[in-house]
């Protein structure tokens, strides 16, 4: 009997490490798709006499759906509808400011996501004014009033460099180019020429980029897609056959300090040109210019990346 039992007990107790070892289930529950999207955006300023605000560019998002558990927001211009790089929006509510001169129709994208990635979409165009006008003598500087060419200056140094992405650093302080750095590796980066015409009757600003030795970016990972460029890629020179687009001068959206920043940007129009370095924004912020230089500041490929670039009119 006393056998019995203690065979007895072996058995209970291999049932109960069997049991124990046996795999959870977990369970997500039922996946709904996120319902009822709505896209809420208060134009500031706007009233009967200010039907598109009132010239601060600056609209208060709010975005909210059932059984959404997260949301991302993307934003572009009516001529940039196919063209758009979403941003993750956890509250559901954001400040936005846009920043083209003038009356524009913005459009706003909305994906809800809810359990195991399901989503919503939902769009909606809004039309704002932005009232802006840059210091005449940026204008002069840059465009001598007409057409004016600039190339990267490769007899400096630090005509190239890389930083944090913040407002509080507005210098190279990761890394910065020697004199002629890229002359052996991506000479396009220097033999290719920008040139900023002012078309004074029009009121209105264009740029072609001359580029005989291709486009010059970090990566290539230009999500927006200079034409021709490949998604992903190393730094170097990627086969790039010109363009030209408008541009114009805005506010920059960074945060630097006047100390530190003109605090004017030039926003390219449109995906078809860039500024000495291919980033994968259009707004390119102008720390410093004369008439025989220019320091640039940009977005670079990699997020959180600051790229800094030196220039000087063509001889």
């Amino acid at each position: 009997m006393k056998n019995i039992k203690y065979t007895i007990g072996i058995i209970l107790l291999m049932l109960t490490i069997i049991a124990g070892c046996q795999e959870e289930t977990y369970e997500f529950g039922d996946l709904v798709a996120p319902s009822n999207l709505v896209i809420n955006a208060d134009i500031v300023g706007l009233s009967a006499e200010n039907p598109n605000g009132d010239g601060s560019g600056e609209v208060i998002i709010t975005v909210n759906a059932q059984n959404a558990i997260t949301y991302g927001i993307g934003f572009n211009k009516l001529v940039d509808y196919g063209n758009v790089s979403y941003t993750v929006l956890p509250s559901g509510t954001i400040s936005k400011k846009f920043s083209d001169p003038g009356v524009n129709t913005y459009r706003i994208s909305v994906i809800a996501y809810g359990k195991g990635g399901i989503s919503s979409n939902l769009t909606k165009d809004i039309t704002v004014r932005i009232d802006y006008e840059a210091n005449p003598e940026i204008i002069t500087a840059l465009t001598n009033d007409d057409s004016k060419t600039w190339v990267v200056d490769k007899s400096v140094p630090g005509h190239l460099g890389v930083g944090p992405w913040a407002s509080n650093s507005v210098t190279p302080e990761w890394w910065a180019a020697g004199i002629d750095e890229k002359v052996a590796t991506a000479n396009c980066f220097y033999t290719s020429t920008f040139t900023f015409t002012r078309v004074i009757v029009s009121d209105t600003y264009t740029l072609q980029v001359v580029s005989p030795d291709g486009a010059f970016t970090k990566t290539g990972d230009l999500s927006n897609g200079l034409p021709g460029i490949p998604a992903s890629g190393d730094e170097g020179c990627y086969t790039y056959s010109g363009g030209t687009s408008a541009f114009n001068f805005v506010p920059s959206s960074s945060g630097v300090a006047a100390d530190s920043s003109t605090e004017t940007s030039i926003q390219l129009d449109g995906f078809d040109t860039f500024i000495g370095y291919g980033a994968t924004q259009q707004e390119y912020e102008i720390l410093e210019i004369n008439a025989d230089y220019m320091y640039l500041r940009v977005q670079g490929t990699e997020t959180g990346n600051a790229w800094y670039l030196k220039l000087k009119p063509a001889q």
